[in-house]
């Protein structure tokens, strides 16, 4: 699905839009604010983009100052993040790899970075082994998912994927059974050697009525993705039911 959609990352018109727009200002200003508290200085540090995709995410770390390495699986969507990158004027390292499998140094990044992956990989716990590696002891690592809840199959999955006057993704994007519940994945972090520090939920800032009536908008045509983005648009909160951003320090 991401190489036949490489081309779109960037595309306001897309539903790869929704990342960008919907969910970037949530998890980069939690990622922003851990940062911070850890001490790190981003000048000249290095971070790792697990699962970069178009480079949504990894231009925003880029641009703080950090030397980003960014890895995914999907040639195309790389070959979309590199000339992205370099009209923007960015100089960020992308490199054909899996998660299971990161074709990196060992304990070679201050912050590594996985958002919107783990509810796709095949081997969560292999995934935060091969974090664990790349990071030097104590550095950082940030992470957001989706919760396996009711409440989460209804959002993520009718909702949004495969009612037909609401969705806006594509049918088959997520699974509802490859979705984790916080405490199985702060175990499968303890396991990896990466110490859980705390996590909070990302909910959409326009209520359920609202955000309903914006999807059938969008479905019927009636506003652009970006402005149903941008409506949408995601904050952080206590409540984990749906998705969830959080953090933990290599041991």
């Amino acid at each position: 699905m991401y190489d036949r959609l490489a081309s779109t990352w960037w595309d306001e018109d897309a539903w790869l839009h929704l990342l960008r727009t919907s969910l970037n200002p949530a998890r980069f200003g939690y990622l922003r604010e851990v940062v911070a508290a850890q001490g790190i200085a981003p000048a000249g540090a290095a971070a790792l983009d697990v699962g970069c995709g178009g480079g949504l995410l990894a231009e925003e770390v880029a641009r703080l100052g950090f030397r980003v390495t960014g890895v995914d699986p999907s040639a195309p969507s790389l070959d979309t993040a590199r000339q992205h990158a370099r009209a923007a004027g960015l100089q960020i390292d992308y490199v054909e790899g899996r998660g299971e499998a990161l074709p990196v140094e060992e304990a070679a990044f201050d912050l590594v970075y996985c958002c919107d992956v783990l509810e796709h990989v095949d081997d969560v716990p292999a995934v935060l082994r091969e974090v664990r590696r790349a990071l030097r002891p104590g550095a950082l690592f940030v992470y957001d998912t989706i919760n396996r809840t009711p409440i989460s199959k209804l959002v993520v999955i009718k909702l949004f994927q495969d009612w037909d006057s609401t969705r806006l993704v594509e049918p088959g994007l997520h699974d509802h059974a490859m979705f984790i519940k916080p405490r199985e994945l702060e175990r499968d972090l303890r396991a990896a050697g990466l110490r859980p520090e705390g996590s909070e939920g990302f909910k959409p800032a326009a209520n359920p009525v609202t955000l309903v009536r914006l999807m059938r908008a969008r479905r019927r045509g009636d506003i652009p993705m970006r402005e149903f983005a941008e409506r949408a648009r995601m904050r952080r909160t206590r409540d984990r039911s749906v998705s969830y951003v959080g953090h933990a320090l290599a041991v």
